[in-house]
């Protein structure tokens, strides 16, 4: 490797962290999380309640619980459990827990209608 492609690399790699201490900075808490399977709205939950929600989907089951104005996703009976074993709590507007074997998707959103209208998407 040359002088120059070590500089591009830390030029990369800076620009990187002052994005993601951008996104924790700003990143605003939610009000509630949007469960979504195959795309179909599931259930709309408020993370200022605790609740466990059983989620049924394309012929297995996701356990998400709300504790603490944070979900997580506690059992998933797909094989790899990625959902469960890497995703932390979430609680931030826009953070996400998805299991692609399920097709589930759970999105933190800040309770608040859009200001996007259907003709501008």
């Amino acid at each position: 490797m040359k002088k120059n492609d070590i500089i591009l690399i830390g030029i990369v790699v800076v620009l990187a962290i002052i994005g993601f201490a951008f996104f924790q900075l700003t990143a605003k808490e939610g009000a509630e999380v949007v469960v979504t399977v195959e795309g179909q709205e599931y259930g709309v939950y408020p993370l200022n309640k605790e609740a466990e929600i059983e989620i049924k989907s394309n012929g297995g089951i996701n356990v998400l619980v709300i504790k603490d104005n944070k979900a997580k996703m506690m059992e998933a009976d797909c094989p790899d459990e990625l959902c469960v074993n890497q995703q932390p709590a979430i609680s931030k507007t826009g953070e996400t827990i998805t299991c692609l074997p399920h097709k589930v998707v759970v999105t933190v959103k800040n309770g608040e209608e859009s200001e996007v209208d259907a003709i501008a998407k």
